[in-house]
């Protein structure tokens, strides 16, 4: 006989469409002994709760889940896409504007990668988007030093295997030469590690700038390095096939608005020296 699931939803996948915490620092906040249910301490994340259930984090009551919503980014070279670095190095998250609220990163870009990065308040688009089932192309400008022949680039189109790991076809075009280098357009729909550098590297060429230009339908366009602006709400949950939220509360949502809301990165304070 197959038992039916209990009610409602994983506690650590309530709190984090709450905004309070990723899953994983959910849980990390229940076996800590943070977390209530209906006046009882829990210790395990294995509960589903329902509507009807009383969520205490921290002494805090877990209300109504935020509407989804998404933002573009244009990450500057020099941060790493973490929200702690081992190494101390700087994080996109130090340097987005302070009213923005906790946001979660699309995927990645490396250290020395700049462009679009995608950043969200609801992980369940973060895993819907990151997925390769999901299929969006995202595609990239890539400066390479040498002068490559459009034929050299055809590994790359027809697809690679690289140290034992396999990389699916890439769209390639070869745009323009620039003195000693080259400017190549990527398009790819998975997001493996350094990808780009390590199919461009198999066939010898070195890429010294690589700038996201559109992830799926969004587009960096002028958006400047460090800047950030939140796409509508509406135009979320068209592009993302999500269902409308009440009609009176979307409207309150919306009121006053614009299309797209930038904001400025914030500004860098001066390190203090030892």
């Amino acid at each position: 006989m197959t038992q039916n699931p209990p009610p409602g939803d994983r506690i650590a996948k309530v709190i984090a469409r709450a905004g309070l915490a990723s899953r994983r620092e959910a849980e990390q906040l229940i076996l800590q002994g943070r977390v209530s249910v209906n006046g009882k301490t829990i210790s395990s994340p294995a509960l589903n709760v329902t509507a009807s259930d009383k969520v205490v984090v921290n002494g805090k009551v877990v209300g109504t889940p935020d509407e989804p919503r998404l933002w573009l980014y244009h990450k500057p070279v020099g941060l790493v896409t973490t929200t702690k670095d081992e190494q101390g190095r700087p994080t996109i998250f130090d340097k987005l504007p302070e009213e923005m609220p906790r946001v979660m990163s699309v995927g990645r870009l490396d250290l020395n990668s700049e462009g679009l990065l995608l950043l969200t308040n609801d992980g369940g688009i973060k895993r819907k988007l990151e997925l390769p089932s999901t299929g969006w192309l995202r595609k990239y400008r890539a400066r390479v030093k040498g002068q490559p022949k459009d034929e050299s680039l055809e590994p790359l189109r027809k697809g690679m295997v690289i140290d034992g790991e396999r990389f699916q076809p890439m769209a390639v075009t070869l745009d323009r030469q620039q003195g000693a280098n080259a400017w190549l357009t990527i398009g790819l729909r998975e997001g493996k590690n350094r990808e780009i550098r390590r199919a461009l590297a198999d066939i010898g060429l070195t890429v010294n700038r690589l700038i996201r230009i559109s992830y799926g339908p969004f587009q960096l366009g002028q958006l400047k390095p460090g800047e950030v602006e939140e796409l509508r709400r509406k135009v979320v949950r068209d592009q993302l096939g999500l269902e409308s939220p009440d009609p009176e509360n979307a409207v309150k949502s919306l009121k006053g608005k614009p299309g797209l809301v930038r904001r400025k990165p914030r500004p860098t304070k001066p390190r203090k020296t030892p």
